[in-house]
Formats: structure tokens, C-alpha cells, sequence
């Protein structure tokens, strides 16, 4: 077992190239920034020839129960061409949303520290009734985002 602070700080740069590897075995042209300045870790060149940007967003299996898929603080205005790949460890779910989409869907701070920055959280947590163990799970609204591959990005 590693190092905890090296886990947790390595965390999303190892799940950014896990989810570019993915994207790769799906022969999908993928380029990386050398610098990470405007919140694009990746670049995809379309079939089309046209590019779009990423930004991916991960959790890992140590966050609080109830929060796998809680994304929060998200900086960003509307960019066309522009993607997020929402993916949750313990969840094993991935969720693929377009600028647009995410601002629709997403709550903005209206003040305190966080003022104007964005949060989404895709699942709810719930007891099971006949075991009365919590599960997460997706919630309902979220579903349509759910994907098991790159195919929006083909």
C-alpha cells in the first residue's frame, strides 16, 4: 500500500490517463496539453476533423459515504466543443456532458467562498429496505448522461 498523500494527490492525474487509455483502445485520436492551464486534459480529434476538449473529473472509493459522485467548485462558462467526462471509482459509472449540458444541469454558488463556481452531484444514497444497508446509486435525471463508452466523442 502507497504512501495516503501520494494516493490522494496522484488520484486524478492517474484517472485522467486511465480514462485517455479507454479512449485510445476505442482508436479515438487523443492528444494531451503539455500544460494544464485552462482546464483541458485532453484534446480529441473528431472523424470529422473537427477538435473537441476534455476535462475530466474523478472520485475515488475514499470520499465520504454518499458522495461517489459528487463533483463541487467546478470554475467554467459555456465552451463550445467542450466536454466533461464525470467518472466515479466506486460507483464504476461515467458520465459524458457537454458544456451546455452541465450548465443546465449543474447548481452555481451563489455565494460564499465558492460564489459563481459550479456543483453537480449525480447520485443519491438510499437504504435498502430489506437489508437496510445504504447503496448509491445514479440518480433518475442523471441517467441519460450514464455511458459505458466514448461513442459521443466518434
Amino acid at each position: 500500500m502507497g504512501i495516503p498523500f501520494k494516493d490522494s494527490a496522484s488520484f486524478g492525474k492517474r484517472m485522467e490517463y486511465f480514462l485517455v487509455g479507454k479512449m485510445l483502445m476505442e482508436k479515438l485520436d487523443v492528444y494531451l496539453p503539455l500544460v494544464d492551464d485552462h482546464g483541458v486534459d485532453c484534446v480529441i480529434k473528431k472523424a470529422d476533423g473537427t477538435f473537441i476538449e476534455i476535462q475530466i473529473k474523478a472520485r475515488s472509493n475514499e470520499v465520504a459515504d454518499g458522495d461517489a459522485a459528487l463533483f463541487a467548485a467546478i470554475t467554467h462558462e459555456l465552451t463550445p466543443n467542450f466536454y466533461f467526462v464525470f467518472y466515479s471509482e466506486r460507483l464504476d459509472s461515467m458520465w459524458i456532458m457537454s458544456s451546455e449540458e452541465f450548465l443546465n444541469e449543474c447548481v452555481t454558488n451563489k455565494n460564499g467562498k465558492s460564489k459563481g463556481k459550479h456543483s453537480i452531484w449525480f447520485n443519491g444514497n438510499r437504504k435498502d429496505k430489506t437489508t437496510g444497508i445504504k447503496k448509491e446509486y445514479c440518480k433518475k435525471q442523471f441517467e441519460k448522461y450514464l455511458c459505458t463508452d466514448f461513442s459521443r466523442f466518434y
